[in-house]
């Protein structure tokens, strides 16, 4: 699985999406006053001659083969954000103008995973400066595996662009538009590093109470850790809360894997909690939150997939139903009601890994996936019939190297953000239709697809989720994390 793993060596900031800094020309001096002596005057022996030698002095023919051997695999020349290379000493910095808001900011390690949690501040948030939440789990240099940890995290100070246009904000916004964001963590330790955090609240038990926030952890041990948040949560406002050892001990410790996993998903149907966790044995596993708060893991796995699991979702309308992605190229369903524990449906979608999935939440119909080849998809699931072989109503193959998150917009349907390892986050719509064959290209560049919306840079980029309470907000990691809104949803 180590095509997951960040790189250790990685150096430079994370720089936001924009072209490469055009090199500094001096304009001609022209329009002296008074006559002059051209002391280049036989140099050329004639107007054609000059024409010839082109504007840098060089034949036009020998200097367009040099332009066009730097073009690479942009053969257009237009600069395309993840695919067009950089030159040594090039960088990206952002469009300022493309963004409503836009912060990039640091932890102490990388992280390859993390989730939004869920706040009381209230849904359909458009006021300036912004507050999030967010857990996440680190991924530390081999040598210093003891110093990886679950961040449990606040972030604040969320400010909008400077000058920036939004019609949605409201007119009471904080005057402070232009201060820095702050990041306020707690750490709770792990001592192995996390390959994929995901987040569940269950419904308070008193009016007077919180809810109660879950994590579990898939880990390189093998084993699965799920923590009580609810106390590191509270901490950030209540001063003087202090959170003691036995808090930052996990409520329960799955050891069911032999090998480890990256795929794990709740169930939004079970309030009090129903986990699914995969691993790289093709092994799937429940585990369910009784009454009492103790946690039951079911000691039969689901088997089916001859090799890993690679991500697991849970119906957004069938309590009993999920999916499960693999690295054998099939999307397959199952029905945990099954004594057989073998799978209801399976699909052969990709010729190489499936990495990533997300079963939409509007339409409960569509499916999302992508792959090692940088392929993403969206199948309709009325379709799969268990003797045929499935068609995406939807494929791109923009992405160049493998898609390593895909998720929809949680109220539209037909927007997704799609993350890449070509150091990019790509927004979609599909609801932008193909009228004829040369609209699959974009202002005349080839390849670029109608339905892209918008393309963020970030380094190394590995994870990116929708704030569920805070319209059109994305948040992503890879290198640091970002926290942005573009002007395009």
């Amino acid at each position: 699985m180590s095509k997951r793993t960040a790189d250790e060596d990685s150096a430079g900031p994370l720089k936001g999406r924009s072209r490469p800094d055009a090199m500094d020309i001096d304009d001609d001096k022209t329009n002296e006053m008074g006559e002059f002596e051209d002391e280049f005057e036989d140099e050329f022996e004639s107007e054609d001659e000059i024409i010839e030698a082109g504007v840098d002095g060089r034949p036009d023919a020998e200097r367009e083969a040099e332009e066009g051997a730097m073009e690479l695999d942009n053969p257009q020349g237009t600069f395309i954000v993840g695919r067009t290379k950089l030159e040594p000493g090039q960088t990206l910095s952002p469009d300022p103008t493309t963004y409503r808001m836009l912060h990039n900011l640091s932890t102490p390690w990388p992280c390859l995973s993390f989730d939004i949690i869920r706040d009381g501040l209230g849904d359909n948030r458009s006021v300036y400066p912004m507050t999030m939440y967010t857990v996440a789990g680190t991924q530390a240099e081999n040598t210093k595996a003891s110093d990886n940890s679950l961040m449990v995290m606040k972030l604040s100070a969320l400010s909008k662009m400077q000058g920036g246009d939004d019609d949605d904000s409201s007119d009471e916004e904080d005057d402070d538009e232009d201060s820095d964001p702050l990041l306020e963590h707690k750490s709770i330790p792990l001592n192995s590093t996390t390959n994929r955090i995901r987040a569940h609240q269950a419904p308070a038990t008193g009016a007077s109470q919180t809810p109660t926030t879950l994590t579990a952890t898939m880990t390189e041990s093998t084993n699965v850790y799920i923590h009580d948040i609810t106390p590191h949560l509270a901490s950030f406002d209540t001063p003087g809360t202090i959170i003691t050892p036995q808090q930052n001990k996990p409520v329960c410790t799955i050891r069911a894997h032999k090998s480890e996993g990256y795929a794990v998903d709740w169930s939004t149907l079970h309030p009090q909690g129903k986990l699914l966790t995969g691993d790289n044995d093709g092994l799937i596993y429940v585990t369910t939150r009784t009454d009492g708060g103790g946690f039951v893991t079911d000691n039969r796995p689901f088997t089916g997939h001859t090799s890993s699991v690679e991500e697991l979702q849970w119906s957004p309308s069938e309590a009993s139903v999920f999916a499960s992605a693999s690295s054998d190229g099939t999307i397959r369903v199952w029905d945990v009601r099954s004594k057989a524990r073998k799978p209801a449906l399976s699909m052969q979608v990709s010729n190489v890994d499936v990495n990533v999935m997300s079963w939409s939440r509007q339409t409960t119909h569509l499916l999302a996936s992508g792959d090692d080849a940088g392929v993403w998809g969206v199948w309709d699931l009325r379709q799969w019939k268990s003797d045929g072989k499935p068609t995406p109503i939807a494929s791109f193959d923009y992405h160049k190297e493998q898609i390593t998150s895909v998720e929809w917009h949680p109220t539209d349907d037909s927007i997704v953000a799609v993350s890449a390892g070509d150091n990019t986050v790509t927004i979609w719509d599909l609801a932008v239709e193909l009228d004829d064959e040369e609209s699959k290209d974009t202002g005349g560049v080839a390849d670029v697809p109608p339905q892209l919306l918008f393309v963020h840079y970030q380094n190394l980029a590995k994870e990116v989720h929708w704030h569920p309470q805070i319209p059109g907000v994305l948040a992503a990691t890879g290198e640091e994390f970002s926290v942005f809104r573009t002007i395009s949803v």
